[in-house]
């Protein structure tokens, strides 16, 4: 049983309204263009669920969910070229990866941004490769570093980092970067920060970002999202033609709406609305 080449792509923090606004006419190329919901808020617990399968859901009405996990394993027979899988396949571990690689004889290898997606982490399982790559924002070094075989198809996921905070395009110079430190950082820098067992926060007074920098942030990860959209381009002639592509987004980002800022501990429509669009190249 031999399926097709499977490559996930996920725009970290990539809010839906930033992708629309962007209009990526290569990526549009796909396929329709969804907006879905994350199932997550961060990364790490996002990513967990795409590796077990679960793409951001659609929150359909009046369906049980058993009923909705049902017809979107489905869509894994068209994903993977596979018309006959079998979903029991994936039990008792629940992780796409060691499934692809132990059962179906897929090479499988990760790409990641961000360092709480490090190899370290528990989400490095049932992989050939797993790399954390030496910037946060360079998709294209990513590319260039993947190769396909004849003989066995290969699953990739790629986490991409442009457009996560600072929405940086790899030619930015770091200095020009806006800056708040994320969830590696404040590990990081914790103890430097704490005295007898509590918080002293030497940033407690500094003000929160006004609304003139919010759209300023917003329009850097449409930015982004452009950019992108040419190195997909670059994706699209270099895979194999018997390849599923699905681009689509972790979570998204608040810019100020209700009062809340990034991602995480927030709970806003913006942070779960996320774009999904996926096709095969042909």
């Amino acid at each position: 049983m031999k399926g097709q080449n499977f490559i996930t792509i996920v725009f970290d923090s990539c809010r839906f309204d930033s992708f629309l606004a962007a209009n990526p006419k290569t990526i549009l190329r796909l396929g329709k263009l969804e907006k879905r919901y994350s199932y997550a808020s961060w990364t790490a617990p996002s990513h967990y669920n795409l590796l077990m399968g679960l793409m951001p859901h659609s929150s359909p009405a009046n369906v049980y969910a058993s009923e909705y996990y049902k017809k979107d394993f489905v869509k894994f027979t068209q994903r993977l070229g596979l018309p006959d899988f079998e979903f029991k396949s994936l039990l008792p571990q629940l992780y796409l990866p060691l499934l692809l690689k132990q059962q179906l004889g897929f090479r499988t290898h990760a790409m990641v941004s961000m360092p709480v997606l490090n190899p370290k982490t528990i989400l490095n399982q049932g992989f050939d490769s797993f790399r954390l790559m030496p910037k946060h924002n360079d998709m294209r070094a990513m590319i260039q570093q993947m190769t396909f075989s004849e003989e066995q198809p290969s699953y990739y996921i790629l986490n991409v980092g442009e457009t996560h905070y600072p929405y940086a395009l790899p030619d930015e110079p770091p200095d020009t970067w806006p800056r708040i430190h994320g969830i590696h950082g404040v590990f990081k820098h914790l103890d430097e920060h704490m005295v007898g067992g509590k918080l002293v926060d030497p940033n407690a007074t500094e003000g929160f970002f006004d609304a003139s920098k919010m759209e300023e942030l917003r329009q850097r990860q449409i930015k982004a999202v452009q950019y992108l959209d040419k190195v997909v381009e670059e994706l699209f002639d270099r895979v194999p033609k018997n390849t599923w592509i699905t681009i689509l987004a972790d979570h998204g980002d608040a810019f100020g709406e209700g009062g809340y800022f990034g991602h995480g501990p927030v709970y806003h429509d913006t942070v779960y609305e996320v774009p999904f669009i996926e096709g095969q190249l042909r």
